[in-house]
């Protein structure tokens, strides 16, 4: 299990490195204030207008970095301070949520993909550990002359969960990185923010999408170790 904890840790202290330079990131931008002074609230409604989307709400969530599109109450969900600051985080961030809601409405492939996926997400991300560690107490104790592999079954079943749950994280880059792009689009053509405030929500959206790769390659890592125990035992 040394190998295990090793990539965990580095996942983990990849992640903290990443979502560190994020935050430091959106603090930076948010001092950038936008010189057609709009909320993030009022930059992501006028996003939905232009869009041709009129049944989305845009409403106030508590916390920070909180932000997410609702697709089964068609709701663009906004961290208080991104809601009501005009600056070019808060820019960045509202229009990202409501390109999410863009690709609900015109059917975005990976979009659908993702969501259908969410059920076995859930049930397999609450059960695979407890899987996996059963899998290999009960492989080492079924360990005999005759069978030196042991049963491998409930392990096989992990690494399926897992392997389910790592799909789920490679589905969601191109649905983030599609999301960024659509509000990227939308924030230069339509000239609501400027060239300097552009680099600002472009910068922004890329720390922001790395987070998401940091999390799929981890869950890669982890994915390919218990495989890798799992083919082992079957060598």
């Amino acid at each position: 299990m040394t190998g295990y904890y090793l990539i965990i840790g580095v996942s983990i202290l990849v992640s903290w490195l990443v979502s560190s330079r994020l935050k430091s990131k959106f603090a930076y931008y948010s001092q950038v204030h936008l010189r057609n002074g709009l909320s993030g609230k009022e930059i992501a409604e006028k996003m939905l207008h232009d869009n041709g989307i009129n049944d989305v709400k845009v409403i106030s969530v508590p916390g920070q970095l909180t932000d997410h599109y609702n697709p089964a109450e068609k709701t663009v969900n906004l961290s208080e301070g991104v809601y009501m600051q005009r600056n070019a985080a808060a820019a960045a961030v509202a229009a990202h949520e409501c390109g999410h809601a863009v690709q609900h409405a015109v059917g975005y492939s990976m979009l659908k993909l993702r969501s259908k996926l969410v059920p076995m997400v859930n049930i397999s991300s609450n059960l695979m550990q407890f899987v996996l560690i059963g899998g290999i107490f009960l492989m080492t104790a079924t360990q005999t002359i005759d069978n030196p592999r042991g049963n491998t079954t409930v392990l096989a079943i992990g690494v399926a969960m897992f392997a389910v749950t790592t799909l789920f994280a490679f589905v969601t880059l191109p649905v983030e990185y599609d999301a960024s792009n659509r509000a990227m689009k939308w924030l230069k053509s339509t000239g609501t923010v400027t060239a300097e405030e552009y680099v600002g929500v472009k910068d922004s959206l890329t720390w922001a999408a790395r987070t998401y790769v940091v999390a799929a390659l981890g869950s890669l890592a982890q994915l390919l170790y218990w495989a890798s125990m799992l083919m082992g035992r079957r060598d």
